[in-house]
């Protein structure tokens, strides 16, 4: 692989920035930072792409997870154990993830966005406010189940994870966008550390490039977490519907070139 010159790390220092933004806002960076790193580095691999996404990821999902904790105190009895099991399913994600074709996720990820995207915009209500569907023992439970698949798609492909993590958070188990959000960032922080458990032993991260989404996608969280928890549930929800879609606009629209 050639030396990234000045103007791609520049492009690709921009598109981090937007990624932590919106990954600690709702979640779904990697959809946009992926795409960037793809586009910036051609002459990388899949699995130097995958390891530099979560590289740079792992920076921006600490400070949400951090900025998050301190201002919406999020309840850790059910937020760490989803984390664990997020943790260890990242990392049978990437052992397979480094066999398998990437472009066979994108249908699937597509009919997930277009159902989770669905379901949120025709359900108003959704996430406004805190309505436990499951207590004690079974909430637990029924949040590290979620946690682990999540976390093993994560660690196998990785974009979406935050928004699929917010949504199952929201949908499943009856939080507001504004809690499920802060306790996404801290599982997505785990399935990240999953995957670099597997990935940065082998030497897969390209450094240069690694270094400079780090520190744009640490600012972007930063920002986004701050915005997130100052403007409130209505805003995360807005945001997601905006995001999903635009998602689901973009690989549509590339499954149908590939299939035209």
């Amino acid at each position: 692989m050639s030396d990234p010159t000045l103007t791609t790390l520049g492009f690709l220092g921009v598109a981090s920035f937007v990624a932590g933004w919106i990954d600690a806002v709702v979640g779904g960076g990697g959809l946009v930072q992926l795409p960037a790193l793809l586009l910036g580095l051609p002459g990388a691999t899949p699995a130097q792409l995958l390891a530099t996404n979560k590289f740079g990821s792992v920076f921006g999902t600490t400070t949400s997870s951090v900025t998050f904790y301190r201002r919406v105190r999020p309840d850790l009895r059910t937020a760490l154990p989803m984390a664990a099991v997020a943790y260890a399913g990242s990392i049978g994600g990437a052992l397979i993830g480094l066999h398998i074709p990437k472009s066979a996720f994108n249908p699937i990820i597509l009919v997930l966005l277009v159902v989770v995207g669905a379901y949120t915009l025709f359900k108003p209500d959704l996430g406004k406010e805190s309505i436990r569907r499951f207590h004690g023992a079974r909430h637990t439970v029924l949040a590290m189940v979620t946690g682990f698949v999540i976390g093993a798609y994560d660690g196998a492909l990785g974009p979406g994870t935050g928004s699929f993590l917010v949504f199952a958070l929201v949908g499943l188990l009856g939080y507001n966008f504004l809690e499920a959000s802060a306790k996404a960032k801290i599982a997505n922080l785990a399935t990240n550390l999953g995957a670099l458990t597997v990935f940065a032993p082998m030497g897969l991260v390209v450094l240069k490039v690694g270094v400079v989404i780090a520190a744009t996608n640490l600012v972007g969280g930063y920002v986004g977490a701050r915005t997130a928890v100052a403007r409130g549930s209505g805003f995360v929800r807005g945001v997601f519907v905006v995001i999903v879609s635009a998602f689901v606009v973009k690989i549509g629209g590339s499954l149908v070139g590939l299939w035209a």
